[in-house]
């Protein structure tokens, strides 16, 4: 006994299923870059945020203490060994910025008289631009 198809139950040609993966193509490279520019957008974002939350800590430091500390060590280590440290002042340890490095912090500051609280930014390296560049604070 032969069974045979009914037109419903055809498939889709070989040409259709090339041009529906070449409409998915055309898509994929239109959206992609968009996507991976969001993606470094949100790193720095991250970073700027980071960089406030650290300077909250460094403001409480010195409300404390009556001045800020010589490493961001000392936000969570009473380096200083003073009677009025009352931290820790951040309670996870210091973050390092989205692409994996330590905050750069300068105390006293070339940029301000306080200090500098900065990133390198994806490439770790002074300067850059777009993705490369730094994150800072001033």
């Amino acid at each position: 006994m032969i069974l045979k198809k009914s037109k419903s139950q055809q498939g889709f040609t070989l040409i259709e299923l090339l041009i529906v993966m070449a409409i998915l193509a055309m898509l994929a490279g239109i959206v992609g870059p968009t996507l991976i520019n969001k993606v470094g957008g949100a790193k720095v974002d991250t970073a700027k945020t980071q960089i406030k939350n650290i300077e909250t800590s460094l403001d409480a430091y010195r409300l404390d203490v009556g001045k800020y500390p010589r490493s961001l060590d000392g936000l969570i280590n009473n380096e200083s060994n003073s009677k009025l440290w009352a931290g820790p002042y951040i309670k996870k340890g210091v973050p390092k910025d989205p692409w994996g490095d330590d905050y750069q912090y300068r105390q006293p500051g070339k940029h301000s008289n306080d200090y500098d609280l900065f990133s390198y930014g994806a490439d770790g390296k002074e300067g850059g631009a777009d993705d490369d560049a730094d994150v800072i604070n001033w």
